[in-house]
């Protein structure tokens, strides 16, 4: 009888510890689970790598920009692009030169979820742009008839090079964003982007098409063009969120 009671006394006390460890258990698991990760929001700012890349062994192109953006929310950010550039376009029979500045304005969303407390971004944005700039017909080549139609077009072997330059032209363009941004130390990232253009405005020199407008990069016929970015910034955080 004292040993039926001792093993009855002995199994709610084994009963009772067990389920004295699993609420322990379930406990521990809650408050990990109620633990808040947080991240910096503030100020991102940097330089644009490729642009300085570029101008060292691109003797035709000289150029920086400036980038940062500034977070909002936990999925969207402000962002800017601001910038100088200087490109000598070289076709058949032409030369000339687009030197200007541009800013860009827009945001981005980032569709990346990011795990515990860590802070990249895989990101679609937009942008509206702007640039003011000089354009320079260097050189070029004419074409010469003779106004009969069985002599065809020639082209003199001596171009003109008298430089024709036209200030204060601008440009206007929207463009649409893809690109990543990780962060490889404490505050520090490395992004890359591509862009798709769209010109709302470009203006032409007198008598010669825009081939190349800062910011926007080369004009193509359909008035679109391309851009990409390699970009390293430090974020300046103003509260953790």
């Amino acid at each position: 009888m004292r040993t039926l009671t001792f093993f009855i006394n002995l199994c709610l006390f084994l009963c009772f510890t067990f389920v004295n460890s699993q609420n322990l258990i379930v406990k521990k698991e809650q408050s990990k689970d109620t633990v808040v990760y947080k991240t910096g929001y503030g100020l991102r700012i940097g330089i644009d790598l490729s642009k300085a890349g570029l101008s060292f062994f691109d003797k035709s192109y000289t150029g920086f920009e400036i980038v940062g953006d500034y977070r909002v929310s936990s999925r969207w950010y402000i962002a800017a692009e601001i910038g100088h550039e200087e490109e000598i376009t070289f076709e058949d029979f032409t030369t000339s030169t687009a030197k200007g500045n541009y800013i860009r304005v827009g945001a981005n969303y980032n569709t990346y979820n990011n795990w515990l407390d860590m802070n990249n971004e895989i990101y679609v944005g937009g942008r509206y742009g702007v640039a003011i700039f000089d354009h320079t017909l260097n050189n070029y080549t004419p074409n010469v008839t003779t106004g009969d139609v069985n002599t065809p077009v020639y082209f003199p072997t001596s171009p003109v090079n008298t430089p024709i330059t036209e200030t204060g032209l601008s440009a206007q363009w929207l463009e649409f964003v893809f690109g990543i941004k990780a962060e490889t130390f404490k505050n520090l990232f490395i992004g890359f982007s591509g862009s798709f253009k769209i010109a709302t405005i470009i203006e032409d020199q007198s008598g010669f098409k825009t081939l190349y407008a800062p910011g926007f990069n080369e004009v193509l016929n359909s008035s679109t063009g391309f851009g990409f970015n390699y970009t390293l910034t430090y974020l300046i955080p103003f509260v953790n969120k």
